[in-house]
Protein backbone atom coordinates (compact mmCIF):
# COMPACT_ATOMS: atom_id res chain seq x y z
CA UNK A 1 0.00 0.00 0.00
CA UNK A 2 2.61 2.24 0.82
CA UNK A 3 4.50 1.45 -2.62
CA UNK A 4 1.37 2.50 -4.56
CA UNK A 5 0.79 5.90 -2.40
CA UNK A 6 4.47 6.72 -3.35
CA UNK A 7 5.24 9.15 -5.99
CA UNK A 8 7.19 8.04 -9.03
CA UNK A 9 10.25 10.61 -8.05
CA UNK A 10 10.51 8.15 -4.91
CA UNK A 11 9.68 4.80 -6.68
CA UNK A 12 11.96 5.61 -9.56
CA UNK A 13 14.94 7.38 -7.69
CA UNK A 14 14.54 7.34 -4.04
CA UNK A 15 13.72 3.43 -3.37
CA UNK A 16 16.88 2.24 -5.74
CA UNK A 17 19.57 4.15 -4.25
CA UNK A 18 18.47 3.71 -0.97
CA UNK A 19 19.17 -0.23 -2.17
CA UNK A 20 21.84 0.72 -3.55
CA UNK A 21 23.39 2.82 -0.69
CA UNK A 22 22.43 -0.28 1.89
CA UNK A 23 23.85 -2.36 -0.73
CA UNK A 24 27.50 -0.20 -0.78
CA UNK A 25 27.45 -0.05 3.29
CA UNK A 26 26.92 -4.26 3.47
CA UNK A 27 30.15 -3.98 0.99
CA UNK A 28 31.84 -1.92 2.61
CA UNK A 29 31.70 -3.97 5.92
CA UNK A 30 32.60 -7.04 4.42
CA UNK A 31 35.55 -5.50 2.95
CA UNK A 32 36.71 -3.90 5.96
CA UNK A 33 36.00 -7.09 8.13
CA UNK A 34 37.95 -9.30 5.78
CA UNK A 35 40.97 -7.04 5.55
CA UNK A 36 40.76 -7.22 9.38
CA UNK A 37 40.86 -10.83 9.56
CA UNK A 38 44.17 -10.28 7.33
CA UNK A 39 45.12 -8.34 9.67
CA UNK A 40 44.71 -10.55 12.42
CA UNK A 41 46.54 -13.55 10.81
CA UNK A 42 49.66 -11.31 10.05
CA UNK A 43 49.38 -8.98 13.02
CA UNK A 44 48.67 -9.52 16.48
CA UNK A 45 48.55 -6.18 17.47
CA UNK A 46 45.11 -6.23 15.60
CA UNK A 47 43.39 -7.67 18.32
CA UNK A 48 40.79 -5.73 19.87
CA UNK A 49 42.63 -4.84 22.98
CA UNK A 50 42.22 -1.47 24.33
CA UNK A 51 45.20 0.97 23.16
CA UNK A 52 46.45 2.22 26.57
CA UNK A 53 49.14 5.03 25.10
CA UNK A 54 46.75 6.52 23.19
CA UNK A 55 45.03 9.78 24.12
CA UNK A 56 42.06 11.29 21.82
CA UNK A 57 43.15 13.98 19.88
CA UNK A 58 46.51 13.36 19.44
CA UNK A 59 46.24 9.79 17.38
CA UNK A 60 44.67 9.18 14.22
CA UNK A 61 42.18 6.28 14.47
CA UNK A 62 41.55 5.67 10.90
CA UNK A 63 44.51 5.39 8.52
CA UNK A 64 42.37 7.28 5.72
CA UNK A 65 41.67 10.73 7.96
CA UNK A 66 38.75 12.30 8.14
CA UNK A 67 37.21 10.62 5.85
CA UNK A 68 37.79 7.49 7.31
CA UNK A 69 36.55 8.61 10.38
CA UNK A 70 33.41 9.60 8.70
CA UNK A 71 33.03 6.60 7.06
CA UNK A 72 33.51 4.50 10.41
CA UNK A 73 30.69 6.61 11.86
CA UNK A 74 28.26 5.95 9.14
CA UNK A 75 29.06 2.19 8.84
CA UNK A 76 28.94 2.25 13.20
CA UNK A 77 25.38 3.59 12.71
CA UNK A 78 24.97 1.15 9.63
CA UNK A 79 25.28 -1.88 12.40
CA UNK A 80 23.29 -0.45 15.21
CA UNK A 81 20.61 0.14 12.18
CA UNK A 82 20.65 -2.86 10.70
CA UNK A 83 21.17 -4.77 14.61
CA UNK A 84 17.99 -3.36 15.30
CA UNK A 85 16.19 -4.24 12.54
CA UNK A 86 17.36 -7.64 12.16
CA UNK A 87 16.07 -7.90 16.37
CA UNK A 88 12.62 -6.88 15.76
CA UNK A 89 12.53 -9.21 12.62
CA UNK A 90 13.35 -12.18 14.95
CA UNK A 91 10.21 -14.38 15.35
CA UNK A 92 10.96 -14.34 19.03
CA UNK A 93 11.17 -10.56 19.33
CA UNK A 94 8.51 -9.60 17.05
CA UNK A 95 5.77 -9.45 19.85
CA UNK A 96 8.06 -6.84 21.36
CA UNK A 97 7.63 -4.37 18.83
CA UNK A 98 5.57 -1.00 20.06
CA UNK A 99 2.33 -0.21 18.47
CA UNK A 100 0.99 3.51 18.19
CA UNK A 101 -0.76 4.33 20.73
CA UNK A 102 -1.58 0.75 22.54
CA UNK A 103 1.58 0.05 23.84
CA UNK A 104 1.61 -1.43 27.37
CA UNK A 105 4.14 -0.61 29.95
CA UNK A 106 5.99 -3.83 30.41
CA UNK A 107 6.34 -3.71 26.76
CA UNK A 108 7.66 -0.23 26.83
CA UNK A 109 10.42 -1.74 29.73
CA UNK A 110 11.05 -4.97 27.28
CA UNK A 111 11.98 -2.25 24.59
CA UNK A 112 13.75 0.03 26.86
CA UNK A 113 15.96 -2.97 28.40
CA UNK A 114 16.77 -4.65 25.01
CA UNK A 115 17.85 -1.41 23.50
CA UNK A 116 19.89 -0.88 26.98
CA UNK A 117 21.78 -3.66 25.57
CA UNK A 118 21.94 -3.66 22.21
CA UNK A 119 23.30 -0.09 22.67
CA UNK A 120 26.04 -1.24 25.00
CA UNK A 121 27.01 -4.47 22.84
CA UNK A 122 27.76 -1.97 19.53
CA UNK A 123 31.12 -0.29 21.00
CA UNK A 124 32.30 -4.05 21.64
CA UNK A 125 30.75 -5.70 18.14
CA UNK A 126 32.59 -2.78 16.19
CA UNK A 127 36.07 -3.17 17.93
CA UNK A 128 35.98 -6.93 17.42
CA UNK A 129 35.00 -6.43 13.66
CA UNK A 130 37.96 -4.12 13.18
CA UNK A 131 35.60 -1.44 12.28
CA UNK A 132 36.83 1.05 14.48
CA UNK A 133 39.70 0.89 16.89
CA UNK A 134 37.94 3.85 19.11
CA UNK A 135 37.72 2.96 22.88
CA UNK A 136 34.50 4.88 22.99
CA UNK A 137 35.43 6.50 26.67
CA UNK A 138 34.77 3.30 28.15
CA UNK A 139 37.39 0.51 28.77
CA UNK A 140 35.57 -1.98 26.48
CA UNK A 141 39.14 -3.39 24.75
CA UNK A 142 39.37 -4.65 28.78
CA UNK A 143 37.53 -7.30 28.08
CA UNK A 144 39.37 -11.18 28.66
CA UNK A 145 38.07 -12.52 25.99
CA UNK A 146 39.07 -10.06 23.18
CA UNK A 147 42.83 -11.07 23.63
CA UNK A 148 41.15 -14.15 22.61
CA UNK A 149 42.58 -14.80 19.05
CA UNK A 150 40.56 -18.11 18.47
CA UNK A 151 37.15 -16.22 19.09
CA UNK A 152 38.38 -13.15 17.77
CA UNK A 153 38.96 -14.22 14.25
CA UNK A 154 36.02 -17.17 14.71
CA UNK A 155 33.58 -14.32 15.26
CA UNK A 156 35.09 -12.01 12.21
CA UNK A 157 35.26 -14.98 9.57
CA UNK A 158 31.20 -15.53 10.81
CA UNK A 159 30.50 -12.30 10.23
CA UNK A 160 32.02 -12.03 6.67
CA UNK A 161 30.66 -15.29 5.75
CA UNK A 162 26.99 -15.21 7.16
CA UNK A 163 26.90 -11.62 5.90
CA UNK A 164 28.02 -12.06 2.32
CA UNK A 165 25.79 -14.99 2.33
CA UNK A 166 22.56 -13.18 3.29
CA UNK A 167 23.98 -10.10 0.61
CA UNK A 168 24.14 -13.33 -2.35
CA UNK A 169 20.16 -14.83 -1.73
CA UNK A 170 18.74 -11.00 -0.98
CA UNK A 171 20.09 -10.00 -4.73
CA UNK A 172 20.05 -13.42 -6.32
CA UNK A 173 16.72 -13.61 -5.20
CA UNK A 174 15.39 -9.78 -6.08
CA UNK A 175 17.08 -10.74 -9.57
CA UNK A 176 15.44 -14.30 -9.93
CA UNK A 177 12.05 -12.80 -8.86
CA UNK A 178 12.24 -9.86 -11.06
CA UNK A 179 13.07 -12.67 -14.21
CA UNK A 180 10.41 -14.54 -13.52
CA UNK A 181 7.99 -11.32 -13.09
CA UNK A 182 9.67 -10.26 -16.39
CA UNK A 183 9.04 -13.47 -18.09
CA UNK A 184 5.62 -14.64 -16.64
CA UNK A 185 4.31 -11.25 -17.70
CA UNK A 186 5.43 -11.85 -21.18
CA UNK A 187 3.58 -15.29 -21.75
Amino acid sequence: ELRHRASPWQRNLGYPLAMLGLLALTGISILIVSFHVLELLLDDSAMPRGIQDASLGQVSFSIFGSFGAALQVILIFYLMVSSLVGFYSSPLFTHLLPERRDTPLTKIIGNCVSLLVLSSALPVFSRTLGITRFDLLGDFGRFDWLGNFSLVFLYNMSFAALTTLCLVKRVSWAFQAELVRAFGERH
